[in-house]
């Protein structure tokens, strides 16, 4: 069971809740990008970029390398992979619930039949 107070899986979901970082980590799989690269297609400064890929990188999402002035970033799926699991613990919460309400208005839809 994915562990639910983890402060790991909360900052995940601190980053995927902002449509830049979403998009940027979109970007990120097709490849690795420089920060100049994941600011571009926003019109935003290398240092409102920064600030993303920090959240981004404090969420273990990305991995940063630096090599004299350029940062490049590449994804890490592994914190993906795990809010994954945390969602889908409520994907079958909800699924069998909605099951066990369809069972039931089929049977008394069948009921309301044998009546008429």
């Amino acid at each position: 069971m994915v562990e639910l107070n983890s402060q790991k899986l909360d900052a995940v979901f601190t980053a995927l809740g902002d449509v830049t970082r979403r998009k940027m980590l979109r970007l990120l799989a097709d490849g690795e990008r420089t920060i100049s690269e994941l600011a571009a297609p926003f019109d935003m400064s290398l240092a409102g970029a920064s600030k993303h890929v920090k959240a981004l990188e404090n969420a273990g999402l990305i991995l940063r390398t630096v090599q004299g002035r350029t940062h490049t970033c590449s994804l890490q799926a592994a914190p993906l992979a795990a809010a994954e699991d945390w969602l889908r613990f409520y994907e079958n919460f909800w699924s069998d619930r909605l099951d066990a309400l369809e069972r039931e208005l089929q049977k008394s839809t069948k009921a309301k039949r044998r009546k008429t």
